[in-house]
């Protein structure tokens, strides 16, 4: 590793893992986990989450302010960004990794994720509830940075995430180690 601090960034869209494989990789790498989020924000400044989000859709301050305050984390210790645009946004990663998986895929475990808690009555409504998601993240993306998230192309590596967990932490891991 150079001089300065650095780390990992991690991306990819929703049901691709990014949070669990994240969390893992910072745990076997001995480095910190940032995941700072519009729920770690509101926490902070004791505001109602919903709150935060809604402001959020019109207010493009809230969105630079997750993202920066992310970026300043990572930049402060050795650290893993899981974030949705950590590859586009921490500049200073040495090692940026896209994790991909198929649309079927990751609405099926956003299914079975939420399953739980009753958010779906089908996997049907799951498909639609990601399709969605993804369009307004690309718009959002598009419109808050000029990012298009369909393109990682730059990224470092690209992980099949349909791999398990344990498999794409290897991957990356090996990658990582390779760059010292």
């Amino acid at each position: 590793m150079s001089n300065s601090i650095t780390g990992i960034a991690v991306s990819g869209k929703s049901g691709c893992g990014n949070t669990t494989t994240s969390a893992q990789l910072a745990h076997q790498l001995g480095f910190i986990l940032v995941n700072y989020t519009f729920r770690t924000l509101a926490t902070e400044k004791g505001m109602d989450f919903e709150e935060v989000r809604r402001l959020a859709e019109t207010d493009d301050q809230w969105d630079k302010l997750v993202d920066s305050r992310q970026v300043e984390m990572a930049n402060a210790h050795p650290s893993v960004l899981a974030s949705r645009l950590a590859i586009w946004v921490w500049k200073e990663a040495r090692l940026k990794v896209y994790l991909d998986a198929p649309f079927e895929v990751r609405a099926r475990r956003i299914f079975l994720r939420e399953n739980e808690k009753g958010v779906f009555k089908n996997l049907e409504e799951a498909r639609e509830h990601t399709r969605a998601r993804d369009e307004v993240d690309h718009r959002r993306y598009q419109a808050l940075y000029s990012i298009d998230n369909d393109d990682w192309s730059f990224a470092d590596l690209v992980v099949d995430a349909t791999l398990t967990t344990e498999e794409i932490v290897g991957r990356i891991v090996e990658r990582w180690k390779a760059l010292k």
